[in-house]
């Protein structure tokens, strides 16, 4: 017959085995593989919870992030990733969408990834959009200081009406330096003033010319 001694340290013997399993499964971080999963948005944090990378749907994306504080969402109907630095502040992303609005527009169609300086706006920016508002594709190079604004100093791509150009601005923003190729191969090198006045154009060979 088993005695009741026997009971009790067998019980507590399975009592610590149990514990110890339990405990050993929450410190090995098991991982969980999936075939398939339907999810409207993933948040991705450090072990402390910050934030590092949100992947959504549309109607999940955030508002902009700040040191872990969320802005009202404000013009944001794409979906995609939204990366965040070290104290979780948004600092760039990979968004794309397109629909068609209540008279049959074409609207928020094409995809955007960027680049932002630490806490600061996008340094660098690869975009197509082709919309009812806008057609164009290529790539954009900003200047951007901490807690300040900045303006666009280069961008290269191609543009509504077929052109490809690269266009290269002052510190203020202005457009200082046209190179464009339109679709009939007439190759053109506008110099502009601050006033956005061309002052000097080059075609072809021709040597170049001044406008007044």
């Amino acid at each position: 017959m088993i005695s009741q001694r026997f009971l009790v340290v067998y019980s507590g013997v399975l009592t610590a085995v149990f514990a110890f399993t339990v405990l050993a499964g929450f410190t090995k971080n098991p991982v969980t593989k999936l075939d398939e999963i339907d999810v409207q948005r993933i948040n991705v944090r450090e072990p402390d919870g910050t934030l590092r990378l949100v992947i959504s749907s549309s109607a999940r994306l955030p508002g902009v992030i700040v040191k872990g504080k969320e802005q009202p969402k404000v013009d944001r109907p794409q979906a995609g990733m939204i990366f965040f630095n070290d104290e979780g502040s948004e600092n760039g992303g990979l968004i794309f969408g397109g629909k068609r609005d209540a008279h049959g527009d074409v609207v928020d169609s094409g995809g955007s990834l960027s680049f932002d300086r630490y806490n600061a706006n996008q340094v660098v920016q690869l975009l197509g959009v082709d919309d009812k508002d806008n057609s164009m594709a290529g790539l954009a190079v900003s200047d951007s200081r901490e807690n300040l604004g900045g303006h666009r100093r280069a961008w290269v791509g191609r543009t509504a009406d077929g052109s490809a150009t690269l266009a290269l601005m002052d510190a203020l923003g202005n457009k200082r330096i046209l190179l464009k190729v339109p679709a009939n191969g007439e190759a053109e090198m506008d110099f502009l003033d601050k006033d956005g006045k061309v002052v000097k154009v080059f075609r072809g060979e021709d040597g170049g010319h001044s406008k007044n």
